[in-house]
């Protein structure tokens, strides 16, 4: 692969990433903090004596922001994950080839896609 094409695709896999942890923030925002509201009982129980029975049937009763901590967590350390795994091993092929069929579809686009600019470096002259 040319060292351009290597620059872009490091830019759009930057993209994306940032594009993931500002979802991330705004589910986190939103529904984390629902969540964490509708929990606020338990937790105040939880801060004078602090059991895992006391965890369990606080999640076992309070089913819907049980579901919506849990999403927050899950999807905050998946994207942990992810992101540890490319740096400590890069990116697999898959991976790559998914970038890649992005960052051609942007560049058949042109400027009229919404990552065209962090991808390309540069905007076009009218």
């Amino acid at each position: 692969m040319p060292p351009r094409q290597e620059q872009q695709l490091e830019r759009l896999r930057r993209a994306v990433l940032k594009l993931w942890w500002m979802g991330i923030a705004v589910l986190w925002l939103t529904v984390g903090l629902l969540s964490l509201w509708g929990l606020r009982h338990e937790i105040e129980r939880l801060v004078e004596y602090f059991t895992w029975v006391e965890v369990r049937y606080g999640l076992a009763y309070n089913r819907g922001p049980a579901i919506g901590l849990g999403l927050c967590v899950g999807l905050t350390l998946a994207l942990l994950i992810t992101e540890s795994r490319h740096i400590l091993w890069g990116l697999s092929r898959s991976e790559r080839q998914r970038l890649t069929r992005l960052l051609d579809k942007i560049q058949r686009q042109g400027p009229h896609h919404p990552l065209w600019r962090w991808v390309m470096g540069k905007s076009p002259k009218p």
